[in-house]
């Protein structure tokens, strides 16, 4: 069939532009195609520095664990712990911890609960918890427990009506059975480096 002048043009232009989608969706997908490999490269080299970061931390935290604790210290996984014999309020507790070079224990764990809670030889000693001031709107404040360099609490070991927070109040430890409770006055204190 002979096709006119015309339909040609149109039919050629066609070619032409459907030869262009067709090029343009082939660079696409090279460019997709190079773009997740790059990306995977670059995924790969972040995943291997973290390795090498994480390896350096193992490392270093091996090394602390080696590193001897001092005189009248106590060690109970990577940190060493001083048991006072001498009774401080919480915040002459807190500065002789300081002085030290280490700040009141702050337990992230069962474990290091039970450690302090042995340490500490069923006596009443201080801990690193203080009540803070926290407003709920203009009027209202509310006292909520913090460790001393303002993290939250992640697991908790209250005695029983304990919990709740008071300007009068610092956190010691333990009571008979290990727990939390919220005191005032001078106690024993334990200091973590």
């Amino acid at each position: 069939m002979k096709l006119s002048a015309v339909k040609r043009r149109w039919f050629r232009a066609f070619e032409v532009n459907l030869g262009l989608l067709y090029l343009l969706i082939l660079a696409g997908i090279t460019a997709r195609y190079i773009l997740v490999n790059l990306e995977k490269e670059h995924l790969q080299a972040n995943r291997s520095m973290k390795i090498i970061q994480l390896k350096q931390e193992i490392k270093l935290l091996k090394e602390k664990i080696k590193e001897k604790c001092p005189d009248r210290w106590t060690r109970f996984g990577s940190s060493c712990y001083f048991k006072s014999t001498e009774a401080k309020h919480w915040q002459e507790s807190r500065r002789d911890c300081q002085d030290k070079g280490a700040d009141l224990v702050m337990i992230n764990s069962k474990e290091e609960q039970q450690f302090v809670s042995e340490l500490n030889m069923g006596g009443e000693s201080w801990i690193g918890l203080q009540a803070i001031k926290k407003r709920i709107s203009r009027f209202v404040f509310k006292w909520e427990w913090r460790w001393m360099n303002g993290s939250p609490l992640q697991e908790t070991f209250w005695a029983p009506g304990q919990e709740d927070g008071s300007p009068d109040y610092n956190a010691a430890c333990c009571d008979i059975n290990g727990k939390w409770i919220k005191r005032y006055g001078s106690k024993t204190f334990i200091c973590e480096k």
